[in-house]
């Protein structure tokens, strides 16, 4: 079995599929991994390192993909029309390609895979079974965006985060509000706890209450008979009255904020609406948001993907592009695990070979097509 790791080519991402660790892994079990040159060089992994490993360096993706039973990538193949090459064209039929494929926002391209004999598997849908912890991208990658997220707010934010007692005088620490407390939230919070903030949360999902209050953080909540506990542990879209009650509760909040961090996703829809124009108005002048949900169209109704807004009233607006990538060693390392345990049991250990069984969760999960036809339920007919 030989599986190729071409170069992520997509604006703004610096992670690699495999990491030298993984390749080795591969290697013990068979396989031939072939990297494409350069394809871990933004994430600090040289040429030389996946040599060491036991890879083969091919020149170009061409090279790399030509003859490749297994495809791993970051993010979806680059298409033509976005400025290619063509990636999936350089795939051979029959060829397992498994990365984050966004499939309910590209069915287009779930299309192409079928039509050009891929077996696609996205990542991104791995059930949230127990089973499935070690696959799961989405929580790994959370994981690290809630902790830079604090990072780039600090940066920003012009004063310092701890209380600090000096003989000038005593320096009150910042407050810290996290909305959305799911893995993102979690690691924010921990991590502005830890630079000295009185840190706050909120999250329609009552069920979080103690695992912010386990991090040293005080939970707010609407009260409500209204549950926000979504499929799968995801949070679900709130009543428009839970909304209202969520807003003027919030709004008193968020005037005595010093940072704010917002996290909330609603898979496969428009990011919810958290803070308004009207809170951002009555925030205090030099305070900083991170909308982590910039780039599912945001969290705040000023924010924009790529850029750090600035309110007439003084208020940072951070909308970062593509936030794991921005520690691109760790986040490289934690996916490429990911896809090796998603792997490792599918891997025949006395012939080498990827046998796909169709009938555990996981693969049903994850698979988009196979055998030339789009099989995933969110994608053929009666899906939603």
């Amino acid at each position: 079995m030989q599986i190729a790791i071409p170069k992520e080519r997509r604006e703004h991402e610096r992670r690699v599929a495999a990491t030298p660790e993984t390749v080795k892994k591969f290697v013990g079990l068979g396989a031939e991994v072939v990297i494409e040159t350069g394809a871990g060089a933004t994430s600090s992994f040289s040429d030389a390192d996946y040599t060491e490993a036991g890879a083969k360096i091919a020149g170009d993706a061409a090279a790399a993909l030509k003859d490749a039973d297994v495809v791993l990538k970051v993010q979806r193949p680059l298409t033509e029309a976005e400025g290619g090459p063509d990636e999936l064209s350089l795939m051979k039929k029959g060829a397992t390609l498994v990365s984050v494929l966004a499939p309910i926002q590209n069915k287009d391209q779930v299309k192409a895979y079928a039509d050009a004999g891929v077996e696609a598997h996205a990542m991104e849908l791995v059930p949230r079974i127990s089973r499935a912890q070690s696959m799961d991208v989405l929580s790994s990658q959370s994981n690290l965006a809630g902790y830079k997220a604090v990072i780039d707010a600090a940066a920003t934010y012009g004063r310092a985060m701890p209380m600090m007692m000096t003989a000038a005088g005593t320096i009150a620490p910042a407050k810290a509000f996290i909305m959305g407390v799911g893995v993102a939230g979690l690691q924010a919070i921990a991590t502005a706890k830890r630079l000295g903030s009185v840190v706050t949360a909120t999250d329609v999902r009552a069920a979080t209450k103690e695992q912010v209050e386990s991090l040293g953080g005080k939970f707010i909540m609407v009260e409500s008979d209204e549950s926000g506990d979504g499929d799968g542990g995801y949070a679900k879209e709130m009543s428009d009255e839970y909304k209202k009650k969520q807003a003027e509760l919030v709004v008193e909040h968020i005037k005595k904020q010093d940072i704010v961090i917002t996290t909330a996703l609603i898979p496969g829809r428009e990011a919810p609406i958290l803070i308004t124009d009207e809170m951002l108005a009555v925030m205090k002048p030099g305070a900083v948001i991170v909308d982590l949900a910039v780039e599912a169209g945001g969290n705040v109704t000023q924010s924009k993907l790529g850029e750090t807004v600035v309110t007439d009233r003084g208020v940072s607006i951070i909308g970062n592009h593509n936030v794991p990538s921005r520690l691109a060693t760790d986040a490289s390392s934690l996916y490429a695990k990911n896809l090796f345990n998603f792997l490792q049991p599918m891997i025949n250990k006395e012939t080498g070979a990827l046998e796909m069984n169709w009938e555990d969760e996981i693969i049903l999960g994850t698979g988009l097509t196979r055998d030339g036809k789009v099989v995933h339920p969110l994608l053929t007919e009666g899906g939603n």
